[in-house]
């Protein structure tokens, strides 16, 4: 018996997550409510990402429109569905009753059952980020869902990169203080990821070590000041590691608030800054309550400095480790003065050449893998990355810890032999902020 296929509404914020969702659905139907694009239209102006997407998608939809599109669809390709767009449809009884407001998405659920009527026998799912109105298409009969196609499996393996390995022989640990050249990994019976951490404990001693692919062997780990940052535990000392060593052109740095991941990137990058033509610190803007930047006063530059603040804190912190006649910190103001080091939103650093630049991205966690691969894909010859964020403080209403941008970067960079993955546990801050962030 012939499998039928399954017919996938799409809301407006997958398209905005993932511009080429179209493609990511087999041999399965698509059904885009008209609204949708009226809403692309609305946002296919401005700067930030979604604006891009919503270009871009529109761009691509203009490549395979027809009139089969309102009239049985057209074709995606070979092994793919029919796309057709679904015009709007009037309320039902049950719908006007429990939402009667004529909004966007209520428009959406209103297409969703008129196709799930007028297809009987067909399973039509509606395919949303907004859980609101996954929930609401679910009160209604209508089958919902997330978009999955990006989301990451087990959350937890992101989280095991450093491993302890205990009853190690004090004499191997002994013998691996004194090496130069690290020593050969069979002999700790393990079987370590390119760039992977360890904590070796034996009876009376222990070490920090990291695995060096190209070698083949485990190398000691010490710690060192770097431009006036002295690493306070295990997880900061293999992250300065990380940051500074040549070869390893991608990080990720997870954890929580206060464990000191983007100090440490800036500091690092400061200390190499004779390798680099230009130091980059970037972060998303994602407005609290998802409020527009517009209801703020001032100017452009006014308008971002609240969001742009705390990379200026930490930029701060460092200089505040000197005195403000010597070298370092002068070094600081030349950098910013001459534009070597820049700090700026994210959108802002669009179209901007990536070639031996020291790129570090704060709070990664609100990006969608799209726009992780997209700023990753620009990288030049030269450029090292880092991406730095909490994967439990997504600001983001359409991201969670398995779709956001950092933990799928994590997740599908492990294992090769240009990347590394620290994820920083104990909150160096103070305190009071380690158990506001353990207890709150």
């Amino acid at each position: 018996m012939k499998k039928n296929k399954k017919i996938f509404v799409i809301d407006t914020n997958v398209i905005l997550h993932d511009y080429n969702c179209l493609y990511k659905f087999q041999e399965n139907d698509i059904v885009l409510p008209i609204v949708v694009l009226e809403e692309l239209d609305y946002l296919k102006k401005g700067d930030n990402q979604i604006n891009f997407h919503a270009r871009e998608f529109t761009r691509e939809l203009d490549k395979i429109s027809g009139d089969g599109l309102f009239n049985g669809g057209i074709s995606l390709g070979k092994e793919l569905g029919k796309l057709s767009i679904e015009t709007g449809k009037p309320f039902s009884d049950q719908l006007g009753t429990s939402f009667p407001e004529k909004t966007p998405d209520h428009r959406i659920l209103a297409i969703a059952e008129h196709v799930k009527v007028k297809k009987k026998g067909d399973e039509v799912i509606l395919i949303s980020k907004d859980i609101n109105l996954r929930m609401k298409a679910k009160s209604l009969g209508i089958l919902a869902q997330d978009y999955k196609n990006d989301q990451i499996a087990d959350i937890d393996k992101i989280h095991k990169d450093i491993e302890t390995v205990e009853n190690i022989n004090d004499q191997l640990i002994s013998r691996f203080y004194e090496s130069h050249e690290g020593v050969p990994i069979e002999e700790f019976k393990i079987a370590p990821l390119p760039h992977q951490y360890f904590i070796l404990k034996g009876l009376k001693t222990s070490a920090l070590a990291h695995y060096d692919p190209n070698s083949k062997t485990l190398q000691r780990v010490e710690k060192h000041r770097t431009y006036g940052i002295d690493p306070r535990n295990a997880e900061q000392t293999f992250s300065i590691d990380a940051l500074s060593r040549s070869e390893i052109q991608l990080i990720a740095l997870t954890g929580k608030a206060g464990t000191g991941k983007t100090l440490l990137a800036l500091a690092a990058a400061l200390h190499q800054e004779k390798k680099f033509n230009q130091i980059l610190l970037a972060r998303p803007i994602v407005p609290l309550a998802n409020r527009d930047l517009g209801f703020l006063p001032g100017d452009v530059k006014e308008k971002i400095l609240p969001y742009m603040q705390p990379l200026f804190d930490n930029l701060s912190v460092i200089k505040n480790q000197f005195k403000a006649q010597s070298k370092e910190y002068q070094q600081i103001e030349e950098m910013q003065k001459t534009e070597k080091l820049i700090i700026s939103p994210l959108a802002y650093i669009r179209g901007r050449s990536l070639s031996n630049v020291f790129f570090i991205v704060d709070e990664a966690q609100n990006l969608t893998p799209h726009e992780v691969k997209t700023i990753i894909t620009r990288a030049g010859e030269g450029t090292k990355m880092i991406f730095t964020g909490d994967i439990n403080q997504i600001d983001s209403p359409y991201l969670d810890m398995k779709s956001n941008g950092l933990s799928f970067l994590a997740d599908r960079m492990k294992g090769q032999d240009i990347f590394a993955h620290v994820n920083l546990i104990k909150g160096e801050r103070s305190y009071l902020a380690e158990l506001a962030s353990d207890l709150l």
